[in-house]
C-alpha cells in the first residue's frame, strides 16, 4: 500500500483543493441525503467512488443502520438496512474505530449479507472510514467501487480526512434535526394542550348534544383531521347505544341521529369494555346486516371509539371515523382518550339538562292544556243548573262517589253534561288541585289514537319528529276524561286495560314501563252492553269501567229543569254579545219546555245562542219554526221516542240539503258533534233519497 510521499506534488495540491471543495460543500448542507448526493458526485473526480453510504449508530438498539446511500451511476438504490454490529462492516469499524479496506468483495466472507448487497449493485471493492467527533462515535461512511483493488494507502488517508469533515456535518445535522424535532414535539404538545382548552371552552358553553359535537368536531379536526364524529349514548330500556349527534359534513342525508347502535359493532365493543379501541381498519362483513349498509354508505374505512367514562360509569362513546385506512395513530387514540374525559362530564350535564327540559316541557304543556281548557268552557264547574229531583238524585251520586279513586262510566245521551259531571267528580276528589285532562275518543283517528293515550318516542313511526307525552302522563296525579269510550278499537282496549289494572304503559317506539297514577273518568252514548255481546267491546273493560255507573237523564225527562236553563244561557250569551236581554216570551218559554230536545242540553244551548244573535231589543226572540214539526211529532201520544228523533233528524237534513258538517250543517242545527250525527244517521235507518 503506497502512502501520501509517494504522490506527486501535482496530485496532493488536486487532493487538498478537493479536499477544501468537499469541506466548503459540507458547510453548505443540514440535510444529510443532499449532503452525501453532493459527495457522490464530488468525490470521483479525486478518488474512485461511485457510492457513498452513511451509517449511524443506534445507541437504544445497539445496531448501525445504513442512513443514506447515494450513487455516481444508474442504479437502483435500497437504503435503510439495519444490523447488528458483528453483521456490518460499518459496526465493524465503529467499534474498531480504524479504517477498513476491501480489495475485491468476492474474497470477503466477515459480512455475507452485506457482501451479497453489494454484489447485487455491481460493487467490486469498497473502504470503510469511523465517523467519530470528540463529542462520541456517530457511525461510519462506505466508500465503494465497482472496480476491484480501487483504494490504497493515499485514498485512504484522504477519505479519512473528508469523512473528519462528513463527521462535524453530520453532527450538526443530527443536533439540528434533534432541535427541530423537539420544537415540533413542543408545537405539537402546545398544540393539543390549546384543543383541550378550546374543547373545555366548547363544552361548557354547550348544553345541547348537536350543538355540543359540533362545536367540539371543529376543533378537533385541526389537530386530528377525520370525516366523522358523532356522540353515541346508552339506552339501558332498550339494551342499546343510540346516535344522539353526529356531525358529517360530506353527506348528512345519510346519516341521521336517532339510529340503533348494535353491541357486537366497534363502537359497542368499546362500550362494553369501557376502553378506548382502535380500528386500522373495519371489517365489514362481520358487522350486523343493517349497521354494514350504513357503513358501507358512508364508505368508513378506519375509525376510533371512545368510551365516555363519568363517576365509574359508561355513559356510551365518543366516535370518530375516516373515509381512509390507518388515519389515527396511538397518539390520537390516547388524546382522545383525554378528550373524552372531558366530554363524559358534559354529555352527563347534558343528559341531566335534558331531563329538566323535558320535565319543564311536560309542566308546560300541562298549563297550556288547563288555560285552554278554561278559555274553551268558560263554565264554573261547581254549579249545575237545575232544581229537578233527577237531577239532585245524580249530584248525589257524584257526591258520593267524589272522594274515591273509583273508576266512574257516565252514560246518557249526546248533550246531557257528561263532561259537566266529570269535571264535578274531579273538582269534589282529593285530585282537585292536580290536573284534569279530557280526550274525545271519536274525534281522534284511529291510527293516532294509541299515540294520544300513551304518547310515543321520536322516530316511532314516520312524522313522529319528536318524542309526545301522551295523555295518560299528562293526568299523572289528576283525572283522566274519555270520552266516546265506546269508539276505542278492539285492538286498543287491551292496553287501556292494562294501564287501568297496572296503572303502567309503554310509549309507542319505547320498551321502558312508564309507571302513573291516574283517575279515570269515561263517558259512552253508546250501549256498553250490547257492545260487548256483538263482540264490538271487551267484556272485561266493561266491567273494568263500570265499577261506578252514573246515569245522566236527558233533558225531556227533567222538563222542569228547561226555564231555568233558558234563563242561564240567555244571560250567559247576552253578557258575552254585550246584550241587554230582560224578558222572554211566555209562548216561546211553553214552547221550548215542551220540545223533545233530541239533542239536549247542547241543542237547546246552541238555539238560545242563535235567539241572542237574532235578537235586537230586551226581549228574547226565538226561532219557534225550527221546532214546530218536532213538537207536533212528540205531542204525538202513539210516537215512539226513536221515531220522533228519526223525524226530527230528517227534517233538519233536508233543511241543510243533506249537508252534515260545517257551521250551517245539520250537527251544528242538531247541537250534535258530526262523528255522533252519522252514527244516529246509521242507527236509526235515515238514508238520503235518491
Amino acid at each position: 500500500m503506497s502512502n501520501a510521499s509517494e504522490q506527486t506534488p501535482d496530485q496532493q495540491v488536486g487532493r487538498y483543493r478537493s479536499l477544501l471543495e468537499v469541506t466548503e460543500a459540507i458547510a453548505l448542507h443540514r440535510d444529510l441525503h443532499e449532503l452525501f448526493r453532493d459527495l457522490a458526485h464530488r468525490l470521483p473526480q479525486v478518488v474512485s467512488v461511485h457510492f457513498v453510504g452513511l451509517s449511524l449508530y443506534n445507541a437504544e438498539r445497539n445496531t448501525i443502520r445504513l442512513h443514506t446511500l447515494q450513487a455516481n451511476v444508474p442504479a437502483e438504490i435500497i437504503g435503510g438496512h439495519e444490523s447488528s454490529l458483528e453483521n456490518s462492516p460499518a459496526g465493524f469499524v465503529w467499534k474498531q474505530q480504524d479504517a477498513l479496506i476491501v480489495h475485491d468483495v468476492n474474497e470477503e466472507d466477515r459480512w455475507p449479507e452485506t457482501v451479497r448487497r453489494m454484489k447485487e449493485d455491481g460493487i467490486n471493492s469498497f473502504c470503510v472510514v469511523p465517523l467519530t467527533t470528540p463529542v462520541g462515535r456517530l457511525g461510519a461512511i462506505i466508500f465503494s467501487s465497482l472496480k476491484k483493488a480501487a483504494y490504497d494507502g493515499c485514498d485512504l488517508e484522504f477519505l479519512k480526512q473528508v469523512g473528519k469533515q462528513v463527521a462535524l456535518a453530520v453532527e450538526n445535522a443530527l443536533n439540528f434535526q434533534n432541535a427541530q424535532s423537539y420544537q415540533k414535539q413542543l408545537t405539537h404538545e402546545r398544540d393539543r394542550q390549546r384543543l383541550l382548552l378550546e374543547i373545555n371552552n366548547a363544552l361548557v358553553s354547550h348544553l345541547n348534544l348537536q350543538d355540543l359535537l359540533k362545536a367540539f368536531s371543529a376543533h378537533l379536526r385541526q389537530v386530528i383531521p377525520h370525516d366523522y364524529a358523532g356522540l353515541s349514548i346508552y339506552d339501558p330500556h332498550q339494551g342499546r347505544l343510540i346516535r344522539h349527534a353526529l356531525d358529517f359534513p360530506q353527506d348528512q342525508d345519510i346519516l341521521k341521529a336517532g339510529f340503533q347502535i348494535p353491541l357486537d359493532s366497534p363502537t359497542g365493543r368499546a362500550f362494553a369494555s369501557g376502553k378506548t379501541m382502535l380500528f386500522p381498519t373495519i371489517d365489514l362483513v362481520a358487522l350486523p346486516e343493517e349497521y354494514r349498509k350504513r357503513m358501507i354508505a358512508i364508505g368508513v374505512k378506519s375509525g376510533c371509539s371512545v368510551p365516555l367514562i363519568s363517576h365509574g360509569r359508561v355513559l356510551g362513546t365518543l366516535d370518530v371515523a375516516s373515509l381512509r385506512e390507518k388515519a389515527f395513530s396511538e397518539e390520537d387514540a390516547e388524546l382522545l382518550t383525554q378528550v373524552a374525559g372531558q366530554i363524559a362530564i358534559a354529555v352527563e350535564n347534558a343528559l341531566a339538562y335534558q331531563q329538566i327540559e323535558a320535565l319543564k316541557n311536560k309542566l308546560a304543556k300541562e298549563k297550556l292544556y288547563l288555560e285552554e281548557e278554561i278559555r274553551a268552557t268558560g263554565h264554573n264547574f261547581e254549579e249545575i243548573v237545575g232544581e229537578s229531583a233527577v237531577l239532585k238524585r245524580i249530584l248525589q251520586q257524584v257526591e258520593t262517589v267524589a272522594p274515591t279513586d273509583s273508576t266512574v262510566l257516565i252514560q246518557g245521551e249526546t248533550g246531557t253534561g257528561k263532561e259537566l259531571i266529570a269535571r264535578a267528580i274531579h273538582n269534589l276528589s282529593g285530585r282537585h288541585e292536580r290536573t284534569f285532562v279530557k280526550m274525545n275518543c271519536a274525534a281522534i283517528p284511529t291510527g293516532l289514537l294509541e299515540s294520544e293515550l300513551f304518547g310515543h318516542e321520536r322516530g316511532a313511526f314516520t312524522g313522529a319528529i319528536a318524542q309526545k307525552i301522551g295523555r295518560f302522563e299528562l293526568a299523572h296525579q289528576g283525572t283522566l276524561f274519555l270520552d266516546e269510550v265506546g269508539d276505542i278499537p278492539l285492538e286498543l282496549q287491551s292496553k287501556l286495560l292494562r294501564v287501568l289494572q297496572e296503572q303502567e304503559f309503554e310509549r309507542l317506539g319505547s320498551n321502558r314501563t312508564i309507571k302513573v297514577n291516574v283517575r279515570l273518568i269515561a263517558a259512552t252514548n253508546q250501549d256498553l252492553l250490547r257492545m260487548v255481546a256483538e263482540k264490538q267491546f271487551r267484556s272485561d273493560l266493561y266491567y273494568r269501567l263500570n265499577v261506578f255507573p252514573v246515569s245522566l237523564p236527558s233533558l225531556r225527562e227533567r222538563s222542569e229543569d228547561i226555564p231555568q236553563l233558558v234563563r242561564y244561557f240567555t244571560q250567559k250569551y247576552a253578557r258575552q254579545m254585550n246584550k241587554q236581554i230582560e224578558t222572554i216570551p211566555s209562548e216561546a218559554m211553553a214552547a221550548l219546555s215542551k220540545y223533545p230536545w233530541p239533542g239536549n242540553i247542547r241543542e237547546l244551548e246552541n238555539l238560545i245562542e242563535r235567539s241572542v244573535i237574532l235578537s235586537q231589543g230586551t226581549e228574547l226572540r226565538v226561532p219557534l219554526g225550527e221546532l214546530k214539526g218536532s213538537a207536533a211529532a212528540s205531542s204525538d201520544g202513539n210516537a215512539t221516542l226513536e221515531a220522533a228523533e228519526r223525524k226530527h233528524i230528517l227534517r233538519v237534513l233536508q233543511e241543510t240539503n243533506w249537508v252534515i258538517g260545517g257551521p250551517s250543517g245539520a250537527a251544528t242545527r242538531l247541537g250534535m258533534k258530526r262523528t255522533t250525527l252519522q252514527s244516529k244517521i246509521q242507527k236509526l235507518g235515515i238514508t238520503r233519497p235518491s
